[in-house]
């Protein structure tokens, strides 16, 4: 074990976020830590490193271990080259190389035993720098640069010119080659395109120490990911295994928790019932047995109510009329800024009902191509045509479509002035903005509340064509999730722009790789992408090494298009073989879980059966004991001494057949 949370208490204003969080990490391990946005992840990152101190419980860490943290903003204002920040890491490889360099300088003004000694000192330092990869660190440097997304030419650029983005990248870099013990890493995809990201998951899977990462990211979270820590309303519990295992266990967990809730409920209710029903007896043996239940659900450990996901989003989509079959057609479409080319002669054409994603490296052009398509931005040369009845619905990752100075409640009532005030609270409520929040202003709002406020106007635009760039910026993986749900649902069509790897292969039924100039196409999902990848791009070059003098590069985008056809027909098959499959076996399983079903309630039935001719049977011989006590009772029976032994020996029976009765409703009630 290398590292251990024990009972981490904090809370903020009368607000626990980590409620006695415990934990350990074994050596080597890839440990990433989930949670909805403000569970305490980023809180409890800053906890295990130092920078924040808890209410309760301490951080152990292994003696000697170093610890390395890369936070999700970075604030670098150095005017130091990116390549020569990355050096710094590297310090103690130069000064050996410098000692190096002296020691050969002085091998050359030394004779004797002096030379000897010098030779010993250089062999014993080029040694250990050997061991330290002194041999290398500049192309380490260069690798870890590239792979992070950095081109050779942008190395000089000062750190103070660069994006908040790029300035995470460089950090990120400076901690990859400080190679700590334990690497602690929050976000660190949300800079990164797929190459970046991809690359750093390669990284990260060799890497010799111990990984702990807080990330939103689930496909990268599968590709990394050892051990799962979930921090869920306060609480912590670990699961073994990559995001999907975790996500598998977690829902049965979940459902264990909540049927063991719901069933001592149940019993409490059923016990409480029989308590009841047994001091009605009004038996001295049966209130003592009453007594003795009551007593042991008095001692019963309750169980605390499983929490409700009452944090997650709640929306549909649906459009208000359909569009026509064709929805979009692009055709010789050219774009560029400055003199640089972004793409050219791109055509491509986009069907009713297909949810279509476009994917490929930063600065090729994929929201610039939705602005074209939108009507922000005009072409270079070239046709988009839309079909008919075709209404679209755009989110824009920038959220420039928001009124920063206006409110929530502004923004949604000033679009839609055909809704009250409930209707709109209501639709807000949906989103998780209740009471004042609505009256926050959108400029002061983070970006997964504008990504929220975004989403609410287009589940209210009812529109049959969406277009949306970057969706998941910014949402946790719950709300991620109903959002899949919510566009597999969908009737119209979708077209979008993510890095989001798990997200492309929920939704998307096509991928448009912006690469090379031009748009590839791939009838799947991503992890279909990655398969044809190789032979799309081939068949491609060879395509245009064919016919250099046409200049059209873009006609592999269409879902026509042969590559797309032959590869599409694979995947559709496979898939198609890959249900046959499941349908069998969850019809083999409905079977044998049916036929269970039909048992059990079988035997529930009976015990209920028998337990109401139980009451019944009881229910009328207590009446009867109750007649002849009032028969009893009256003054004139005692004249009549044959009718009053008649009457007591019937009394007898009765008390006679009572006593099983109520031991046989005792024990089907227990049953039940």
């Amino acid at each position: 074990m290398i590292l251990s949370c024990n009972n981490i208490t904090k809370t903020f204003n009368g607000n626990t976020i980590l409620d006695h969080v415990s934990f350990h990490i074994e050596e080597h391990a890839r440990c990433s830590i989930v949670g909805i946005n403000g569970a305490g992840k980023s809180t409890l990152l800053k906890i295990i490193i130092g920078e924040m101190n808890p209410d309760e419980g301490d951080v152990t860490v292994q003696h000697g271990k170093t610890v390395g943290y890369l936070a999700q903003h970075q604030d670098l204002d150095d005017t130091t080259p990116i390549y020569e920040c990355l050096m710094e890491v590297k310090q103690p490889i130069l000064e050996m190389e410098r000692r190096l360099r002296a020691l050969e300088h002085r091998m050359t003004e030394t004779e004797g035993d002096d030379l000897q000694k010098v030779m010993d000192d250089y062999s014993r330092l080029d040694h250990e720098y050997e061991l330290a990869n002194g041999y290398a660190w500049q192309s380490e440097i260069t690798g870890v640069l590239k792979g992070l997304g950095f081109a050779e030419e942008e190395f000089r650029r000062p750190v103070c010119e660069l994006s908040g983005g790029q300035k995470t990248r460089v950090s990120l870099g400076k901690l990859l080659l400080s190679k700590p013990d334990i690497i602690m890493l929050d976000e660190p995809t949300n800079h990164l395109d797929m190459n970046s990201i991809a690359w750093l998951e390669t990284y990260l899977l060799n890497y010799a120490g111990t990984v702990i990462i807080v990330a939103h990211d689930r496909y990268f979270l599968d590709r990394v990911s050892t051990q799962i820590v979930e921090i869920d309303h306060g609480k912590a519990m670990s699961f073994p295994g990559n995001y999907t295992e975790y996500s598998k266990k977690k829902a049965i967990v979940r459902a264990g928790i909540i049927r063991a809730y719901m069933n001592q409920q149940a019993e409490i209710k059923h016990q409480e019932a029989v308590i009841a029903k047994l001091r009605s007896f009004n038996r001295e043996k049966f209130i003592k047995r009453a007594d003795s239940r009551e007593k042991m659900l008095d001692k019963m450990e309750l169980l605390e109510k499983p929490e409700e996901d009452s944090t997650e989003m709640h929306f549909t989509l649906e459009p208000s009329v359909a569009s026509g079959k064709d929805v979009l057609t692009v055709t010789g479409l050219e774009k560029g800024f400055d003199g640089d080319i972004l793409f050219r002669d791109v055509n491509f054409e986009i069907h009713r009902g297909e949810r279509v994603a476009i994917i490929g490296n930063n600065g090729t052009g994929k929201s610039t191509l939705l602005k074209l398509i939108i009507g922000q931005l005009l072409p270079d040369s070239g046709e988009i045509r839309r079909g008919t009845k075709v209404n679209i619905g755009y989110y824009d990752q920038e959220h420039q479509v928001l009124d920063m100075d206006k409110t929530i409640f502004q923004e949604i009532s000033d679009e839609h002035p055909d809704m009250n005030n409930t209707e709109i609270r209501n639709v807000l409520a949906a989103f998780l903005f209740t009471g004042e929040d609505v009256f926050k202003r959108i400029g002061s709002l983070s970006g997964g509340e504008r990504g929220r406020v975004s989403l609410a106007k287009l589940m209210l635009s009812e529109a049959n064509f969406l277009i949306l760039d970057e969706p998941t910026n910014h949402l946790d993986i719950a709300s991620k999730e109903i959002l899949e749900n919510a566009l597999n649902r969908y009737t119209g069509t979708v077209l979008c722009v993510s890095h989001d790897r798990y997200f492309i292969n929920q939704t998307a039924t096509r991928v448009l790789d912006l690469t090379m100039g031009s748009l590839l196409n791939y009838i799947g999902n991503y992890d279909y992408y990655l398969e044809k990848k190789e032979d799309t791009e081939k068949a491609f070059l060879e395509k245009i090494s064919r016919k250099p003098s046409s200049g059209k590069t873009g006609d592999l985008s269409s879902p026509e298009s042969a590559a797309g056809t032959v590869f599409g027909s694979i995947g559709q098959k496979n898939a198609a073989a890959g249900r046959s499959d499941s349908a069998g076996k969850e019809v083999s399983d409905g079977k044998l879980s049916w036929q269970q079903q039909k048992e059990e309630q079988a035997r529930i039935r009976k015990i209920q059966n028998d337990l109401k001719k139980t009451e019944k049977e009881i229910h009328e011989l207590e009446t009867r004991s109750e007649e002849i006590d009032g028969i009893l009772s009256q003054t004139d029976i005692y004249s009549d001494v044959a009718k009053l032994m008649k009457l007591n020996r019937e009394k007898e029976e009765i008390t006679a057949k009572l006593e099983p009765l109520y031991e046989k409703w005792e024990e089907l009630a227990e049953m039940e």
